[in-house]
C-alpha cells in the first residue's frame, strides 16, 4: 500500500514539475540547438553556453515584446502559438511516459496524451500571456 501511494505521489509531483517548466520548452529548445551550432563552430564549452543562454533569453524576451507592443491579436496569437507548440509536444510526451505502462488500448493512450498535450499547451499560453503584461505593464 505505502509503495502504491508513493507511486500516485511521484506521479504527481512529476506532472505539477512538468507543468511549471513547460512554458520554457522552445526557449530550452532554442539554446540547446544554438549550443550545438557553436560548438560544431569551434567554440568550448564555456562559450557554448554562453550562446545557449543568450538564445534562450533572446528567445523570451522577443516574444515578450511581441507581446507588450502589438495591438494586433492575430501577431499575438502566433506569437504565443510558437511557444505553446513545443509545451504541447512536451506535454504529450510527458502523459506518453507516465501512462504508457498503465493503458492498453492506444486509442485512448493517444487520446489521454492529445488532451495532457493540449491542456499544458493551453495553460503555456495562460502563463505566457500573463508574463507578457506583468512586464511590460509596469
Amino acid at each position: 500500500m505505502t509503495l502504491i501511494l508513493l507511486a500516485v505521489f511521484l506521479t504527481i509531483a512529476f506532472c505539477i514539475i512538468a507543468y511549471k517548466l513547460a512554458i520554457y520548452a522552445l526557449p530550452f529548445w532554442v539554446g540547446l540547438t544554438a549550443a550545438q551550432h557553436a560548438w560544431v563552430a569551434g567554440a568550448g564549452v564555456v562559450m557554448s553556453g554562453f550562446a545557449a543562454f543568450a538564445a534562450a533569453l533572446l528567445s523570451i524576451a522577443l516574444v515578450i515584446v511581441v507581446l507588450g507592443f502589438t495591438k494586433n491579436p492575430v501577431l499575438r496569437l502566433v506569437a504565443l502559438a510558437i511557444f505553446a507548440v513545443p509545451a504541447m509536444i512536451a506535454g504529450y510526451a510527458v502523459v506518453h511516459g507516465i501512462a504508457k505502462n498503465a493503458i492498453d488500448s492506444a486509442i485512448m493512450l493517444n487520446l489521454l496524451c492529445c488532451v495532457g498535450g493540449l491542456f499544458i499547451g493551453v495553460a503555456s499560453i495562460v502563463n505566457l500571456n500573463a508574463l507578457g503584461e506583468d512586464v511590460l505593464s509596469r
